[in-house]
């Protein structure tokens, strides 16, 4: 049940933004003749008046379809409801629809997080805590002795604070000191202790030990007081979510060896929601906006066969005041789906595998 509910949230994301683009279409007057999750064979469809809906073999995203890139339309091409012939801005606003309706589901997802479930609270304690320690060959912190379940209390005589800014400077001072000894004050049960650990030189420069970081303390859970606590709290919560994200995507593009790794596809997606649900059924909530934070992020680069590469081409139109050729435009975005189609079916192949050697 956990990971029909993980695929079932997927599945919702994938149809929300999809209805960004095909409702930002019908409310100008422009004409759609597809609606499609999923790529490839046809599983089931319906032919509406005007539009077919279809669900395809892949669930790796989905597409809506406008009567210009149907060479068997009958519709003419001078038709003032087709997409082409619309302004920039129109156009624009279709493209960008689905983006925007991840961003405003995420939003009212958390919102109904804080309603029904309630808001998750931290009680912060002295430190930050080691829930694991990375399976590096020889890395600093086995190399030290760190334990899972330690408490980092304070580093070269800097005692962390009691609060979520503990990890950020912890991690800063790591990053800024590459093989270079540090004194860590660490307490073990009801044991403190002092050890020295050297940080490796990561990639990028930095200095890393090894090991996941995460705050000090307990979670508890409130219902907010009233309507306004709850949207309030949902704000809060999406600006955090929103930063992070951005922060993960310019990590992973300025130091993508090293981050590579973290990439997940479909199958290793469905794996987290499928734990966080198995814990308990209101993480959905968070897992469903974390992901379509996710979505909105990675559909608004400027990557051929997604949002923000049409968008790109629209801004060439917008200060050229011509579109590029439909040739070129079609080339660039045939290679761009067909390198998204290929990763899509990489990243499936790969955590299968990995979560089939766990089990």
């Amino acid at each position: 049940m956990s990971v029909l509910a993980a695929i079932a949230v997927l599945a919702i994301l994938i149809v929300v933004h999809e209805l960004g683009h095909f409702g930002a279409a019908r409310l100008q007057g422009i004409r759609v003749n597809k609606f499609s999750i999923g790529f490839g064979p046809v599983l089931a469809k319906y032919d509406g008046k005007e539009t077919e809906y279809a669900l395809r073999a892949f669930p790796l995203g989905g597409y809506v379809g406008f009567p210009d890139d149907d060479p068997d339309s009958d519709i003419p091409l001078d038709d003032p409801d087709l997409l082409r012939n619309r302004p920039v801005l129109d156009r624009a606003i279709v493209i960008s629809a689905g983006v925007i309706a991840n961003l405003i589901f995420a939003y009212f997802l958390l919102v109904g997080q804080s309603m029904t479930v309630g808001i998750q609270d931290v009680n912060f304690q002295p430190g930050v805590l080691v829930p694991e320690i990375l399976s590096e060959v020889e890395s600093p912190a086995q190399k030290a002795g760190l334990q899972s379940g330690d408490v980092i209390l304070s580093i070269e005589n800097l005692t962390l604070p009691t609060a979520e800014e503990a990890i950020d400077i912890l991690r800063d001072r790591i990053q800024d000191s590459p093989n270079q000894s540090l004194e860590f004050t660490i307490q073990r049960d009801q044991e403190i202790f002092n050890l020295p650990i050297t940080p490796d030189m990561g990639d990028n420069g930095k200095g890393k030990i090894g090991v996941m970081l995460a705050p000090n303390g307990e979670f508890t859970r409130r219902k907010p007081d009233n309507i306004i606590e709850a949207f309030s709290f949902g704000a809060k919560q999406f600006e955090r979510y929103t930063k992070l994200t951005i922060q993960g995507f310019g990590q992973l593009i300025t130091n993508f060896q090293e981050n590579a790794n973290q990439v997940a596809g479909p199958v290793a997606i469905v794996a987290v929601g499928a734990e966080l649900a198995k814990s308990d059924l209101g993480n959905l909530f968070q897992f469903g906006a974390l992901i379509s934070i996710n979505l909105a992020v990675i559909n608004i680069l400027p990557l051929p066969a997604l949002d923000g590469g049409q968008l790109a081409f629209l801004l060439v139109e917008g200060i050229s005041g011509k579109p590029l050729p439909n040739k070129l435009q079609e080339g660039i975005m045939q290679t761009g789906l067909v390198l998204l189609l290929g990763l899509g079916i990489f990243l499936i192949l790969r955590d299968t595998l990995n979560l089939a050697l766990l089990k």
